[in-house]
C-alpha cells in the first residue's frame, strides 16, 4: 500500500508565471456563499465572460490528449450544434407534474440514460454571472463500462470517459427534442463548462457526493457521466438521496491512499460557506492533465464495485439503528 503524504509529482511542464490558485478561486476556507467561477474545463467563449485562469493548461490538456479521447470530444463539441431547438406550436397541457415528471423519466432511460432525477435549478448550479430561462433541471446519468474503466490512468480510460459524456449527450440531445416536441422550451446541457452538473444531480437524487468529489449512486458507484436537460415544463422534483456515503467515507481511505498527487482530503471542507468534501484543485489538476483525466479515485472507491453499492448503502443504513 501506497504511504500517504508522497513526495510531489513531477510533471513534464509547468507554468512560467502560475496562475491564481485554483483553491482559492474554488473558494476553499471561504465562509460565506458564493457562486462558483469557472477554473479549467470551462468554454469561458460566452461575450463578456471573465478569463479563465487555468485556461493554459486546458488548452494543453486538449493538445496532449491521445487521438481516442481527442475524436470523442471533436464529436461531443459537434453535437453542441444540437442543444437547443425550435419548439412545437402545440402545447401539451401538464396536469399532473408527478405523472409527466414520471413519462419524462421513462423517455429518459427508453433513449439511453442508466439514472434520472429532477430538479430545480438553483444557484448552486449557475456559474458567477450565468443565468438560464429555464426553471427545472433533469439530470442524466450514463455508466461507463468497468473493464474499460480499470485501466485508468491509461489512454483506454479516458477514452471511455470522453465516449460516454458524447452518448449522454446524445441522450439529452434527444431527450431536450422530445419535449420540445410537445411545445416546452427545453436545452441540453452535456458538461460542466456552463452549468454545473454536480449540484443538481445530488438534489435530483441520484446520489451522495463522496470523499473523490464525484456523484456516488447506489446503481455504479462514481463509474457514471453527468448531463442534464433544462426546462420549463412543470415536473415534479424528487428529493436528496441518503445512501449512506458519508458513513463510509467518513473512515474509508482508499481514494486518499491511492490518490498520486495526495490531493484528496481527509475531511470535509468549509468551500464558500459550505462544508463538503473536497478535492484540492492545485494538486489533483497538473496530474489529471498529465494522465488525460487520471480517474483512479472513482474507481478504486468501494462503491464502483459492481454490484457492491446495493449491499453497501444497506449495511450502512442498518448500522444507524443498532
Amino acid at each position: 500500500m501506497r504511504p500517504h503524504n508522497p513526495p510531489p509529482a513531477v510533471y513534464a511542464f509547468e507554468y512560467e508565471r502560475a496562475p491564481v490558485s485554483g483553491n482559492a478561486i474554488n473558494g476553499l476556507d471561504e465562509q460565506t456563499k458564493r457562486r462558483a467561477q469557472q477554473v479549467f474545463h470551462s468554454s469561458g467563449r460566452g461575450p463578456g465572460r471573465e478569463p479563465i485562469a487555468w485556461a493554459v493548461l486546458d488548452a494543453f490538456f486538449n493538445l496532449i490528449s491521445a487521438p481516442g479521447p481527442f475524436w470523442q470530444v471533436v464529436r461531443t463539441l459537434w453535437q453542441r450544434r444540437l442543444y437547443a431547438g425550435s419548439v412545437a406550436p402545440d402545447r401539451i397541457p401538464v396536469e399532473d407534474p408527478r405523472v409527466v415528471a414520471q413519462q419524462i423519466k421513462a423517455k429518459a432511460l427508453e433513449i439511453g440514460a442508466d439514472l434520472v432525477g429532477i430538479s430545480k435549478i438553483g444557484e448552486d448550479a449557475l456559474y458567477k454571472g450565468e443565468s438560464v430561462p429555464y426553471k427545472y433541471a433533469i439530470s442524466l446519468g450514463t455508466a461507463m463500462d468497468r473493464d474499460e474503466m480499470l485501466h485508468v490512468p491509461q489512454i483506454r480510460a479516458a477514452t471511455e470517459v470522453m465516449r460516454m459524456y458524447r452518448i449522454g449527450s446524445r441522450n439529452a440531445i434527444r431527450l431536450a427534442a422530445y419535449i420540445r416536441s410537445l411545445g416546452w422550451p427545453a436545452q441540453a446541457y452535456a458538461d460542466g463548462e456552463d452549468v454545473l452538473q454536480i449540484p443538481m444531480a445530488l438534489q435530483a437524487g441520484l446520489g451522495q457526493l463522496g470523499k473523490h468529489g464525484s456523484v456516488i449512486s447506489k446503481e455504479y458507484g462514481s463509474n457514471f457521466r453527468l448531463a442534464a436537460v433544462f426546462t420549463d415544463m412543470p415536473l415534479a422534483c424528487d428529493e436528496p438521496a441518503d445512501i449512506g456515503v458519508d458513513d463510509v467515507c467518513l473512515t474509508c481511505q482508499r481514494c486518499v491512499l491511492d490518490c498520486p498527487p495526495d490531493a484528496i482530503f481527509q475531511e470535509k471542507q468549509m468551500v464558500r460557506g459550505e462544508v463538503k468534501w473536497y478535492v484540492d484543485f492545485d494538486k489533483c489538476i497538473p496530474y489529471f492533465t498529465k494522465t488525460a483525466g487520471c480517474g483512479i479515485c472513482i474507481e478504486v472507491c468501494p462503491w464502483s464495485e459492481p454490484g457492491r453499492g446495493q449491499w453497501l448503502s444497506e449495511k450502512m443504513l442498518a448500522k444507524r439503528y443498532i
